[in-house]
C-alpha cells in the first residue's frame, strides 16, 4: 500500500497542478486529482506557491480548514467510488447527489463523513469503522 507523507502528498497536488498549468499530459492519479483541483478554485493560487505552503500547517487557529486534507479526501472519495468501495458507497453517493441536487454538494458531503470517520479511528487507534462511515452517509441523505 502506499502511504505518502504529508509532504509527499502535498507534492503530488503542487506537480499535478504545475504539470496541467503547463500544459503537459497528466495520466492516472494525476487526472483525478486535476478534476478535484479544478472544482476548488480557492485553492489555485495556494498551489502556485509552492514554497510557502509546502510545509505550512493548518492548523484550527487559522480558521479554516487544511486544504490539502480536504484535497486529499476528496481523492480518497473519487477512488472509493470508481471502485464503490466500501460496497454501497456509490449508491449512496447518488442518493446524497439527489438529496443536495448537485453532485459536488454530496462529494462534501461524502468529504465530511469520511474525514470524521478517519478522526474517530484516530482518537481511539483503531481501524477506520465502515459501518460508522456509511451511517454518517445514510444520515446525510435522510434515510
Amino acid at each position: 500500500m502506499f502511504a505518502p507523507t504529508r509532504d509527499q502528498a502535498r507534492a503530488f497536488l503542487f506537480d499535478t497542478w504545475a504539470k496541467y498549468r503547463r500544459g503537459q499530459a497528466l495520466a492516472g492519479l494525476e487526472e483525478t486529482a486535476l478534476s478535484v483541483i479544478l472544482m476548488h478554485p480557492e485553492y489555485h493560487a495556494m498551489l502556485e506557491d509552492r514554497s510557502r505552503h509546502l510545509e505550512r500547517d493548518f492548523g484550527p487557529a487559522d480558521g479554516g480548514l487544511n486544504p490539502f486534507l480536504h484535497l486529499s479526501l476528496h481523492l480518497a472519495v473519487a477512488e472509493q467510488l470508481q471502485i464503490d468501495q466500501p460496497p454501497g458507497v456509490a449508491a449512496r453517493f447518488a442518493r446524497l447527489a439527489q438529496a443536495t441536487g448537485s453532485e459536488h454538494d454530496a462529494l462534501h458531503a461524502i468529504v465530511e463523513c469520511l474525514g470524521e470517520t478517519v478522526w474517530q479511528s484516530q482518537r481511539l487507534g483503531t481501524q477506520p469503522d465502515q459501518q460508522l462511515y456509511l451511517d454518517c452517509l445514510d444520515r446525510r441523505a435522510g434515510r
